[in-house]
């Protein structure tokens, strides 16, 4: 299984496990993430557009050494799955997806018709994040979810596209999971007030795509991630399994 994620940061983080937790549950799956720090939908279609070699390659996780442009990473081999994604900080803001989304999406199918298109729904900032944009979503981390949340699944919509749903289940943590109650003491899933926490945060993502992508069982993900104790390994794979298993969508 291949994947090929035109991304920034925040598939970065979602991918940076990904390789080896597969491997751990019997499954080869081999990732490939397009990386420019916050690059909006915007931009990857201008990028597309220009056929510009401004993109780290990434591959299971780690840096391949140099850059490429989407349309040569579109033609390296076979892709069993392409995810698109905005950047965190026009996640809310529907007017942003349009009409790039769709550019996207039309060149991916072209390029690769028996490739099946994702939506990669990302997270709310933390609580307390100092990031520029969250003024936008009034510094409410409820608000922002919501707002991404309603973007995200109407550009699914528009493109006929996939849903791995990494951002509900983080705020699912967030609000349900005791142990991950930041503003009650429990533990961040962001590592500064946006990206995701190492390693707990990231390996939920990854477990969230191996569940949607592959259909694997996250309790059967034995990869344990450096700093992570078997007993939360357990707890994390098993909500997340729960959550996903009881979702009506």
């Amino acid at each position: 299984m291949r994947t090929l994620s035109i991304g920034n940061s925040f598939s970065q983080d979602a991918c940076a496990y990904l390789h080896r937790a597969a491997a751990s549950a019997g499954v080869e799956l081999e990732t490939v993430n397009l990386y420019i720090g916050g690059c909006s939908l915007e931009y990857h279609a201008e990028n597309l557009r220009e056929k510009r070699e401004n993109y780290s390659l990434e591959i299971n996780g780690d840096s391949a050494g140099r850059q490429i442009s989407i349309p040569d990473a579109l033609s390296m081999g076979r892709y069993d799955f392409i995810t698109l994604q905005q950047a965190s900080h026009f996640s809310g803001k529907r007017e942003t997806y349009v009409p790039h989304i769709g550019i996207l999406a039309e060149a991916c199918r072209a390029a690769q018709p028996e490739a099946k298109l994702m939506i990669h729904e990302t997270w709310a900032y933390e609580t307390d994040s100092t990031h520029g944009a969250f003024p936008d979503y009034g510094c409410d981390q409820r608000r922002m979810y919501d707002l991404l949340r309603a973007a995200y699944r109407e550009a699914a919509e528009s493109v006929k596209a996939g849903f791995i749903p990494v951002g509900d289940t983080i705020q699912h943590f967030r609000e349900h999971v005791p142990g991950f109650r930041y503003p009650n003491g429990g533990e961040s899933l962001c590592r500064d007030g946006f990206h995701l926490s190492i390693p707990t945060g990231r390996y939920l993502a990854s477990l969230v795509w191996l569940e949607t992508l592959a259909g694997i069982d996250a309790r059967n993900v034995t990869f344990l991630p450096d700093g992570m104790d078997e007993e939360k390994r357990v707890l994390v794979t098993e909500e997340v399994h729960r959550y996903l298993a009881g979702r009506p969508d």
